[in-house]
């Protein structure tokens, strides 16, 4: 069987599929959280996977790091140093990148806004639970 996105390309046929990148930055309020909106679904769309971190599948043979930077790029053209957390899983992994407060984030088609928010309401919008939960894993390592 042959595993593919959304939009066609091919995902890797073993773990990790891909990665979750929690992307924080220091602003005057606290920790704030990067959050997207995926546009599938249209703008009004507030259900599961409607919010995320940036993530995305890996690639048959591309490397997990390699994957977690690209996905990041790609969908905001953040390019940040990115720090592997336990938060993830097997079949999963998040990361951790720190984004300066002036950092400037420019969306790809698959998403049509984003928002930097504390902790609670970032983990409120991204479901369903298991993304809520990285978020939240990840906030907490922060002291957030």
């Amino acid at each position: 069987m042959t595993h593919t996105t959304y939009d066609g390309l091919p995902v890797a046929a073993e773990a990790p599929f891909g990665a979750a990148i929690v992307v924080y930055r220091r602003a005057a309020t606290g920790l704030e959280f990067l959050v997207l909106h995926r546009a599938h679904d249209g703008p009004a769309f507030e259900g599961d996977w409607a919010w995320t971190p940036p993530a995305g599948a890996r690639r048959p043979d591309e490397d997990p790091d390699a994957c977690a930077k690209r996905e990041l790029y790609e969908e905001t053209k953040l390019d940040l140093p990115l720090q592997l957390t336990t938060h993830g899983s097997a079949d999963w992994l998040v990361y951790m990148a720190h984004a300066p407060t002036d950092a400037l984030v420019v969306l790809d088609a698959e998403h049509d806004r984003f928002e930097w928010v504390t902790a609670d309401p970032a983990a409120r919008l991204c479901r369903p639970d298991r993304v809520s939960a990285q978020l939240r894993a990840v906030a907490a390592s922060l002291g957030a």
